[in-house]
């Protein structure tokens, strides 16, 4: 318990001391601001879940080796993320679509949650569980204690019913 208590303590003084040229180092490779903080924030709760011993001599190289691998995989998300929307756009029929005319994924959802109030109660929970839970219809059918082909019936209706909503909303 002592030893936690006391890599608990350097890694509080380190942060106070710190953090702010942390922030600095961390912004100053990725240019985000935002970012940066989160990177700076998931540094610590990495030294935090280090089972290891964590003393003041080894803990600037450490907190930076986490930074630099912590950037490493921020850029290596971003990369795949670009990769990903250039192969959406060289698909036929992106030209369609202009940046004004994205929603957001809070605007869709918010579309989605109003489009699930519309369904009836068995068709909601069906539904739901489908869709936000990724349950199969036999999943869906033991955890309900329904019948399968029932559950299977009332999540076609639902997807109908949703299908119809959705492309009034986003039209």
């Amino acid at each position: 318990m002592e030893n936690h208590e006391a890599k608990f303590s350097v890694i509080r003084k380190y942060y106070t001391d710190h953090m702010h040229e942390l922030r600095v180092f961390v912004n100053n490779r990725i240019h985000d601001a935002e970012v940066a903080d989160d990177i700076v924030q998931n540094v610590f709760i990495r030294l935090l879940s280090i089972d290891g011993i964590v003393n003041s001599d080894t803990l600037s190289n450490l907190v930076h080796a986490i930074a630099r691998n912590l950037i490493c995989d921020h850029y290596r998300h971003k990369r795949y993320e670009d990769e990903y929307a250039g192969y959406v756009c060289s698909k036929p029929g992106c030209e369609m679509f202009s940046a004004s005319q994205a929603c957001s994924v809070d605007e869709i959802r918010e579309i989605l949650e109003c489009g699930m109030e519309r369904l009836n109660e068995k068709q909601r929970i069906i539904y739901r569980m489908n869709v936000y839970d990724g349950l199969a219809v036999s999943e869906i059918s033991e955890t309900l204690n329904m019948n399968y082909k029932s559950v299977e019936n009332r999540l076609g209706l639902a997807r109908k019913e949703m299908r119809k909503y959705m492309t009034r909303m986003l039209a």
